[in-house]
């Protein structure tokens, strides 16, 4: 019995060490492949629903980015745009370090009056464009992190355009939701043919200072950027209030957008996002609805945002000319990655942002901004559904504009 017992031992060893010698590496695009990447790289933190399907990847070391995420565990596909040569480039970029992330905390204004980008004095070009380190390259500290939840912050001082200093502290608290919540939320209901993963985050800023921030001294404000990777038939979309009058949305960031690029159907704005064409929008906020998303074609994927927005507060103008008024800005703004003139690309990439009202706060108040990103993927009649049901236009409609 014993020679027996000793023997079947020896077999279950054996098959398990041929199973690992066996063990294929992960697939690049798979969640389980960004996973081991950002390890070797980083203390990062995975939070998982119920059934351990739905994960995404929260990264202290890289400001409290959540990276990227998954509806089917390791081998599903990974949402987020990570750019890996960033991580191991010998020094830092002085402008931006594009590591990617699918939600990303910065802070604006970018240019204008009160830029956080530009030093006092002088001229709002590239060359004079950097990004905080708080927000591009500085570790955050995790707070407090469990299974489902991670809670991380930063204090940081900048100097605006304008000369004025601010003493910040940033919070995020990061949520990864049950497909319950997504339900309930978007009013939805969720099959057997549909996989899903979604996430909130709860973004604040305190002034940290003495002084307040005023209209005279100038304001910051959150903004979350969704940064994913597209495909020749990833479009945008982006819903906006119905009976809107004058020109919809601001489409000439970087040059005006083509027209055979976007379109208008039903109080829907549609823009292709296939990283192939340098171009961004926006919406004010009496034009913008609190919800923007895309759906990719060539992969069967449908992704929504959420975010907080109040149409009748102050939103900061971000263009890079320090004599705009500086209170007229956007509150929803898509981004498509495309080549430079120099032939040169960050990319390719899409983004989907949203950004908080200016934080015109006294010291020690607090603002937030709530922005979550759930992706969906599946049998294409109940993505339809809930593309109906939640942007108010069909993927018949969407899939076939820019054909």
């Amino acid at each position: 019995m014993k020679t027996a017992k000793t023997l079947l031992f020896a077999i279950v060893i054996t098959v398990f060490s041929a199973c690992d010698i066996k063990m294929e590496p992960a697939v690049k695009g798979t969640f389980g492949y960004d996973l081991e990447f950002l390890k070797a790289r980083d203390s990062i933190v995975v939070l998982k629903n119920e059934d351990g399907n739905s994960q995404i990847i929260v990264s202290p070391k890289y400001q409290a980015k959540v990276f990227t995420s998954t509806a089917n565990g390791l081998k599903g596909k990974s949402f987020g745009w990570i750019k890996y040569e960033t991580f191991d480039a010998p020094h830092p970029d002085e402008h931006m370090n594009a590591f990617g992330g699918e939600d990303r905390l910065w802070l604006g204004p970018e240019g204008g009056r009160f830029s956080l980008f530009f030093k006092p004095g002088t001229k709002m070009e590239f060359e004079n464009w950097h990004t905080p380190a708080a927000v591009d390259n500085e570790s955050w500290q995790k707070v407090t992190s469990s299974g489902t939840k991670v809670s991380l912050s930063k204090t940081t001082q900048l100097l605006n355009y304008a000369g004025t200093k601010l003493s910040i502290k940033l919070e995020r608290d990061i949520e990864i939701l049950e497909p319950k919540f997504i339900q309930q939320t978007l009013g939805i209901e969720l099959t057997d043919k549909i996989k899903s993963v979604g996430f909130s985050t709860q973004n604040k800023i305190t002034n940290a200072g003495d002084n307040t921030w005023d209209k005279t001294s100038g304001a910051p404000c959150l903004w979350n950027l969704d940064m994913f990777t597209p495909s020749p038939k990833t479009v945008i979309v982006v819903p906006y209030q119905e009976g809107a009058t004058g020109k919809i949305a601001t489409t000439n960031y970087f040059g005006e957008i083509a027209n055979n690029r976007i379109a208008y159907k039903n109080a829907v704005l549609l823009f292709k996002a296939d990283g192939k064409s340098r171009g961004k929008l926006g919406l004010p906020p009496n034009h913008a609805k609190n919800m923007a998303g895309s759906y990719d074609e060539a992969n069967k994927v449908l992704t929504i945002t959420l975010f907080t927005l109040d149409s009748k507060s102050d939103y900061l103008n971000q263009e890079w000319k320090p004599d705009t008024e500086p209170f007229t800005g956007d509150a929803v703004n898509a981004y498509n990655d495309g080549p430079l003139a120099n032939g040169s690309q960050m990319g390719p990439f899409y983004e989907l942002e949203s950004v908080s009202p200016a934080a015109f706060l006294k010291p020690g108040e607090s603002l937030s901004h709530q922005h979550s990103v759930i992706h969906f993927t599946g049998d294409e009649e109940a993505l339809n559904k809930i593309a109906i049901k939640t942007l108010g236009i069909s993927l018949h409609d969407i899939t076939t504009t820019f054909k």
